[in-house]
């Protein structure tokens, strides 16, 4: 089996999906932007791409983790934006992700919508609009929809999770407590 390295994920809003998999060891780089494929997936639709090494973190995680942190489960009307996808490059890919998402699926109560699907084309967002929980945490929305998603991280998946850029959310916890 080939080991991937580079994998794409669509789920929710982009800048969520790239402060998630940025705070995770053993991923090298997130590119933040739009992600196509083939036949009725051929839209552009918000994405991430995903570098990172396999002998740090499998990638049964990080798809595990793709799933937990946005509606996979959920067939909402936005999907043409936000298409609930992993992005392949080859066959042997396509393989191993379907294997994982049926095996994943136990884990869930409800059917996964989430989608195998071959990377066709990329195009990357702004540099103004990259980076964008890690420039701007205190800003609404980041409060609201990311730092949540980054709390969960840290407490199902703290192995994988990089506490030093995410120390802040394990403060601002304590704090709201006392």
């Amino acid at each position: 089996m080939q080991t991937i390295t580079k994998i794409g994920f669509g789920g929710g809003c982009h800048w969520c999906t790239e402060a998630v998999f940025q705070s995770l060891k053993g991923v090298l780089n997130v590119a933040q932007g739009w992600i196509a494929s083939h036949g009725d997936s051929s839209t552009f639709s918000e994405a991430v791409i995903v570098s990172f090494d396999p002998s740090l973190i499998p990638i049964e995680v990080l798809v595990e983790i793709h799933l937990r942190t946005h509606k996979s489960t959920s067939a909402h009307s936005m999907r043409d934006t936000y298409r609930s996808a992993i992005y392949v490059y080859n066959t042997s890919e396509m393989r191993t992700i379907e294997k994982l998402l049926v095996k994943l699926q136990l884990k869930f109560e409800k059917k996964l919508i989430t989608q195998a699907l071959h990377f066709s084309e990329f195009k990357l967002s702004r540099e103004q609009i990259t980076n964008y929980y890690y420039k701007n945490p205190q800003k609404p929305f980041c409060k609201q929809y990311i730092s949540p998603k980054l709390q969960f991280l840290m407490s199902q998946f703290s192995t994988y999770t990089k506490a030093e850029i995410v120390s802040h959310l394990a403060v601002a916890k304590v704090v709201s407590k006392t």
